[in-house]
């Protein structure tokens, strides 16, 4: 028997060691309850990294399939060692590939997204055609570790660019006619949008 804590542990730690942007456990809890409240089955994760949230999102239900997309070849390795060492590569299938190359028919009942977060809102135009007809997209890090509400922080150009980003989607989100989206400020900020 796998020991789960054990190997969720190590995950963490590794993550930690790394510099491997992994989802709170805030932000993982409210997503697996969200999955258990909502009967869902099909999940698209935008942003492997090493496989810390499509596996504990598999762990909610044994019904659970996950298809996961990571362009990082180290982090994809890990994410391997990590799937096999959870006995759940019969349900998470990852693919080694960059977001945008990736074409996929399949309908899903969740998509999460959880990778460049620059790219988030083409992330989102890109994948909710794969969105099943009461799905929902949920999006992590919506306040980039408070900088969003307080940019004064920031010193490096880059980071206030992309934090602009991270604010344009935040618009595109409320303004966006076919979807409704809840703000809430669970773990780094999360973002749930479902088609209207």
């Amino acid at each position: 028997m796998v020991n789960t804590i054990d190997l969720i542990k190590k995950m963490k730690e590794y993550a930690e060691d790394n510099n491997v942007p992994i989802i709170t456990d805030e932000g993982i809890n409210y997503i697996r309850s969200y999955i258990k409240e909502n009967n869902i089955k099909r999940i698209l994760e935008v942003g492997a990294a090493i496989g810390y949230s499509s596996i504990l999102m598999a762990l909610t239900d044994e019904e659970i399939t996950i298809t996961t997309i990571e362009r990082d070849e180290k982090r994809y390795l890990e994410a391997v060692k990590n799937i096999k060492k959870f006995h759940l590569e019969e349900r998470i299938t990852l693919l080694y590939k960059d977001a945008f190359d990736v074409e996929l028919d399949e309908e899903f009942d969740l998509v999460f997204i959880d990778a460049a977060k620059a790219q988030n809102t083409r992330f989102f135009e890109k994948f909710s055609k794969n969105l099943a007809k009461n799905g929902t997209i949920i999006t992590d890090n919506m306040n980039f570790h408070g900088l969003v509400e307080d940019e004064s922080k920031i010193e490096s150009r880059n980071l206030r660019a992309l934090i602009r980003k991270v604010k344009a989607y935040h618009d595109f989100l409320e303004n966006n006619e076919d979807y409704k989206t809840e703000f809430l400020n669970i773990g780094d900020g999360l973002a749930v949008s479902k088609p209207i």
